[in-house]
């Protein structure tokens, strides 16, 4: 027994000698990749064998390159991406010159990670008989597979857990909002505040909360409700909730979710921009006068607007100030919409000539700097209809309409020509990887513009 406890005893202190001779060793590291590149604010936390002292962000260093936020306690070391990353892409986070809280020698802790490929949601819609379809593919569009049908889907959008699904009765009844696992199982209807109709159907990307602007089917001059916003959670456990201003339900003209968060940003019919997050307490906050919302940037809560007299401005969220959005260089002219990228911009601008007569559409690629460049182009009778980034800005997807003088519209409440063909685009060189028949892309926060 005296030999055993012996043994035991040169043991300990051996492996008390080797850990200070080491420093502290890696653990164990959670990291959910599949979430990284759908939203922002996924973590990598590393796990160490001992409490540590103080981490200093500057000892932290995410390859390739991204944004992210350090919070250290224990033996944690827990890395926010502040931006969603790339798919396909092996990233190595490494924590230099980690110490024990007790003190001791220096090392590293470092792991490697890599994200996996994309997968998106394409709506088609059928013509005649054949019935719209929600289909999930891969980025080559060799995978694809139908989630849902239906006779009529207005519109859709996706969460890294959901699909919200607009669709429209026969004979102009009304609209139904159905939510559904991502596979197309377990669809449930949300209550709607009426018998209506519904657009606009966006989600956030923070509180669980689908939102869309409503107006009921019985409108009069004097009676009914005329595109008002309303928010509802997408788990059903409360009715929906009409925005008011001034204790007035809010008819809007234009309105996004600010990214990141689950507030939004809405212009009125008198042109009054706001900002809400209907889970505060705030209430609406006045944001001054504004034309339409172009554009909000991911994780920096500035909004992209156009003002009432045709000029551009960057607007602070949190604050209200306003600088002007510089223009692009060489300059391509104001753009319909734009799509904002973690290190720039996407324009939808009309081409034309020197005497302002339109000649085509292009997708303009600004950088951080204002320098730009044509991702995509098309003239004569085609037609740009819908412009969206993947999460990370890693790749566009553009819609376009061919010939749009023979391309018949269909008669849902959003019409759209019946023939849409959606490019994907690999934003690293330009390329197109491959074109898809359909539209609205999961990647896409608002509808198409017709």
């Amino acid at each position: 027994m005296l030999a055993t406890l012996g043994v035991l005893a040169v043991l300990v202190v051996s492996f008390g000698v080797v850990s200070l001779v080491q420093g502290p060793r890696l653990s164990s590291v959670d990291v959910n990749e599949a979430q990284a590149i759908d939203t922002s604010g996924s973590r990598v936390i590393l796990t160490a064998n001992q409490s540590l002292a103080a981490i200093d962000p500057d000892q932290v260093t995410v390859e390739p390159a991204v944004p992210f936020t350090v919070d250290a306690a224990g033996r944690n070391v827990g890395i926010r991406f502040t931006v969603p990353l790339d798919d396909s892409t092996t990233y190595t986070v490494n924590v230099a010159g980690v110490t024990s809280s007790g003190g001791g020698p220096s090392a590293d802790l470092s792991t490697t990670f890599r994200t996996p490929a994309s997968s998106i949601f394409l709506l088609q819609r059928g013509s005649g008989d054949v019935d719209d379809k929600i289909f999930a593919t891969d980025l080559t569009g060799e995978a694809g597979v139908p989630v849902f049908t239906h006779p009529r889907i207005s519109d859709f959008r996706a969460t890294p857990e959901l699909l919200v699904v607009a669709v429209e009765e026969a004979d102009g009844a009304g609209s139904r909002l159905l939510v559904m696992r991502r596979d197309g199982s377990g669809v449930r209807e949300l209550t709607l505040p009426g018998e209506g109709y519904i657009s606009s159907v966006q989600v956030s990307d923070r509180g669980g909360l689908v939102g869309y602007s409503y107006s009921d089917r019985e409108l009069t001059d004097t009676t009914g409700r005329a595109s008002v916003l309303v928010t509802q959670p997408l788990s059903g456990e409360a009715e929906p909730r009409v925005v008011q201003v001034a204790d007035k339900d809010a008819s809007v003209a234009d309105w996004q979710f600010v990214p990141d968060s689950s507030s939004l940003l809405f212009i009125d019919f008198d042109g009054a921009l706001s900002v809400e997050d209907p889970t505060g307490d705030a209430g609406v906050q006045s944001m001054g006068l504004a034309a339409s919302i172009l554009g909000i940037n991911r994780g920096t809560y500035t909004a992209i607007v156009e003002l009432n007299d045709a000029s551009y401005v960057e607007l602070d969220l949190t604050n209200g100030e306003t600088q002007p959005l510089e223009a692009s260089d060489p300059d391509y002219g104001p753009a319909t919409t734009i799509v904002p990228l973690p290190d720039g911009t996407l324009r939808h601008v009309v081409q034309r000539t020197e005497a302002g007569m339109p000649t085509g559409q292009a997708v303009i690629r600004v950088d951080e700097d204002g320098k730009a460049e044509p991702i995509a182009e098309v003239s004569g009778t085609d037609a740009i209809l819908q412009v969206c980034a993947s999460p990370s800005g890693q790749y566009a997807a553009i819609t376009v309409a061919p010939d749009l003088p023979s391309n018949d519209y269909d008669d849902l409440l959003l019409p759209l020509p019946t023939t849409l063909h959606t490019q994907l685009i690999d934003l690293s060189d330009g390329s197109t990887m491959v074109t898809l028949e359909g539209f609205d892309v999961s990647w896409c926060s608002l509808p198409p513009s017709p």
